[in-house]
Parts: structure tokens; sequence; C-alpha cells
């Protein structure tokens, strides 16, 4: 098979990205946060810019809501999870204390087996976990200082992200139209339906999943936190984050839901249907009424590869990977399915083959512009 030198010069650029981004995955998280919130920002500044508002004033007005926004939920969720966090702190004692009474009783010996051989040294722990917890910010806080990588990771990230955002922002429309420029008009048509399947894909799982991720957060934190389960809030919105990869969440919070369940009301039964109730109400909200309404069958993302890419991803890349773990699976998910199409399409009777297997516009003589084709999809 010959390899033409255009695909010899795409694969060498290929090869080329692949290699700075491992030498570089250390400081690439500030710039990948940035172009993800630029990509995820651009509709609602197009929008904005269609009213006749000028595109630098609604990029600034934009980011800088967006800023704001996200500094005054920080503002308000972190004393609560510190709280939630020193709240569970100084009950270890009492949760070791009410694993004994589980262990040592007679009806149970099996359970002595399982966990009574472990209680005694978490017993000897806890006291040096409650103290040590007194300090632990105090001294988090001086090794964050001290550590000057740490301390430039998080000031990039706090400075360089809105920074790239927006001037990406700014320059949408002419990056959108390099990009144009530099496909063959031979294969324009194809790459442009390839890039339209793509950006469905990505935008419609990043913002459905997105939303269903926040509210699962809310109602899991609010249900959780009426029922009195200790850590209610703390575990609400742990599962309903996780729940960025469909089902793990529910099934993390049911999990350390029904562990808190048995420390704080054992023997009392009662909460655990109670418990499974709320989750199996929250995935099935998530599964039947968000999913199909947010998210529907345009996005073919099937949940056991955003696993795999999400755990094979973090582990080459690290935190950078996770974040692009999903537009890179969905970016292979298209062009395996544009292969296969193409496959199907060469096994036909070439009298009964199309002329193409991507579904594209009719010709009309002139070239499509990918900013156009762009702004019909968003």
């Amino acid at each position: 098979m010959n390899v033409t030198r255009p695909s010899m010069l795409w694969i060498a650029t290929l090869a080329v990205v692949a290699a700075i981004v491992v030498l570089l995955r250390d400081i690439l998280l500030p710039f990948v946060a940035g172009i993800a919130l630029a990509y995820l920002l651009d509709p609602v500044v197009g929008r904005i810019e269609r009213l006749g508002v000028n595109r630098t004033i609604a990029t600034l007005g934009i980011v800088g809501l967006f800023i704001i926004g996200v500094g005054g939920v920080m503002v308000q969720v972190t004393p609560l999870l510190g709280t939630e966090v020193a709240d569970f702190i100084e009950k270890v004692p009492k949760y070791i204390e009410k694993l004994q009474a589980v262990a040592n009783n007679p009806g149970r010996p099996w359970l002595r087996k399982i966990i009574g051989e472990g209680l005694s040294e978490a017993e000897q722990s806890s006291g040096q976990l409650t103290s040590m917890a007194a300090d632990w910010i105090p001294t988090f806080l001086r090794s964050l200082w001290s550590d000057s990588r740490a301390l430039m990771s998080i000031l990039s990230l706090m400075v360089v992200t809105p920074i790239v955002t927006i001037y990406l922002l700014m320059d949408w429309k002419r990056l959108i139209a390099a990009i144009d420029g530099l496909v063959p008009a031979a294969q324009h048509e194809t790459v442009l339906a390839i890039s339209g399947e793509l950006n469905d894909t990505i935008s419609g799982f990043l913002r459905g999943q997105g939303t269903i991720c926040l509210v699962l957060a809310l109602y899991y934190a609010s249900a959780l936190r009426l029922t009195g389960l200790n850590h209610g809030i703390l575990i609400g919105l742990a599962a309903g984050l996780i729940s960025f990869i469909p089902y793990l969440g529910s099934l993390t919070g049911l999990v350390l839901s029904l562990c808190v369940v048995v420390l704080q009301f054992w023997p009392d039964w009662t909460m655990i249907p109670i418990v499974l109730g709320i989750f199996l109400v929250g995935q099935a909200i998530a599964d039947y009424v968000l999913a199909p309404y947010l998210i529907a069958s345009r996005v073919q993302l099937n949940p056991v590869w955003i696993m795999f890419a999400i755990a094979a991803f973090g582990y080459l890349f690290g935190f950078v990977g996770l974040l692009i773990a999903v537009p890179l699976a969905a970016a292979i998910g298209v062009v395996i399915r544009f292969a296969m199409r193409q496959y199907q399409a060469s096994q036909l009777e070439p009298a009964a083959a199309p002329a193409t297997v991507v579904s594209v516009p009719e010709p009309s003589g002139k070239k499509t512009s990918f900013w156009r084709r762009w702004r019909e999809k968003t």
C-alpha cells in the first residue's frame, strides 16, 4: 500500500503533537482547561454577538460572569464541605466503637472474623487521626507555600486559564477559518461532516452530562441531608460529580451512604430502604427524564468506553488526561464509525454503492465554510 506525502505529513504531525503532550503534560492543565472553557462558552458568546454586541465585549462579559459564578459557588460550598470533613474526623472514634459493637455481636461470629482483627489498630490510630486533623490545614498551607511547583500550578490555573479562554473566544472565528483553509477541497465536505458529528458528540455529552451531574448533586445532597444522614451533603455532592461517568456516581454514593447508615443507625435497619430509594429515584430521573432530553441519541458514547478512556488517559497523562479523555474518546468513536461505514460501503456491489457514505449537503459549487456549519450546529 502506497502512503501519500500528505498522509505522511499528517502522521508525522500527530506523532509530534503526542510527543509534546507527553513531555509537557505537567504544565498543560491551565491551557487544556482554557480550551475546554472556550469551547463550552463559544455558543453563548456567538448568540450575544448576533444580537449586535461586539465580540470582545461579549467575551469579557461572559467570562467575567462565569468567574463570578464559580467564585460564588466556591465561597458557599467550601465552608459546608469543611464542616462535613471536620465532623467526619470528629466522629471517627464513635464509628470505630460502633463497629466494635457490631463485630462483637454473639449472633454474628463471622462478622468478627471479617472486621474484628483490625479494630484494635483502628482504635489506636483514631486518636492520632483526630489530633492530626486539627493541624492539617495549617500544615497543608505551609507545604503548599513551600512547594513552588504546586503553588505555580494553582496560580497558573487561576490566572492563565481565564486569559487563554478570553483570547481563544475572541479569535474563535479566525481559528475556525484557518482550519478551514487547511482542508483540501476534494475532502472538504467529508471532513466537514465528520467534524460536525464530532462537535455534536462532544458538546452534547459535556453540556448534557454536566447538567445531569449538577442536578443529581443537588438532589442527592438535599435528600440525604433531609434524612438526617451524617455527611449527607458531602456524599451527595461527591455522588453527583462522579456521575459524569454514568452509573458510577450513584453506585459510589449508595455504597458510602449504606456504610454510614450502618454506623449511625445500627441496629435500626429502616434507613436502608430509604437511602436505597433515594439513589434509585435519582438514577431513574437521570436515565428516563434528563438523559433523553439533554443527551438523546445524538451522543453515541457507551458508558464502558467512557470509563476505559478516563482510566487509560488518566493513567497516561494524569489530571490533564482526565480532561481530554471524553473528547478523545468521542473523536476515536467518530473515526471508527466513519471507517466502518466506509468498509460496509466497499463491500457493496459497485453499481449499488453510494458515492460517499458520509451524509453531506448537496454540492452548490461553493465551498461551505467551517464557521457557517459550526454556527448551524451550535
